[in-house]
């Protein structure tokens, strides 16, 4: 199983664990796994790549980790960072909605 935290403060996220392979397939063949790491990684891009955010991230692929927090934002960049981010919860709301057996989401 994936646990995923999402921590918000005053409204916006501001960090993001997740931890774990959700199990739900063979590893390599994993389309739950796949397409959790899709949507949290896409979103760590663009912080980085599109909205220029200096994001502190850690990743280990062996034991399917990766965390990341937000350093203090301009009021633009905030905006910028809370589409990048509001759209990732979508995502990872969306899937687990289907696949919670495979998949624990936190809010804290």
């Amino acid at each position: 199983m994936t646990v995923v935290e999402i921590v918000r403060k005053q409204g916006h996220i501001v960090s993001l664990s997740a931890d774990g392979h959700t199990g739900y397939g063979v590893e390599g063949e994993d389309i739950v796994c796949a397409a959790l790491s899709s949507i949290i990684q896409t979103a760590l891009l663009g912080l980085m790549q599109v909205a220029g955010v200096a994001v502190k991230f850690t990743r280990r692929d062996d034991d399917g980790f990766l965390e990341f927090t937000l350093p203090m934002l301009s009021e633009q960049t905030r905006r910028d960072a809370d589409m990048i981010l509001d759209t990732m919860l979508l995502g990872i709301s969306d899937l687990y909605e289907t696949y919670s057996d495979f998949i624990e989401l936190k809010l804290v």
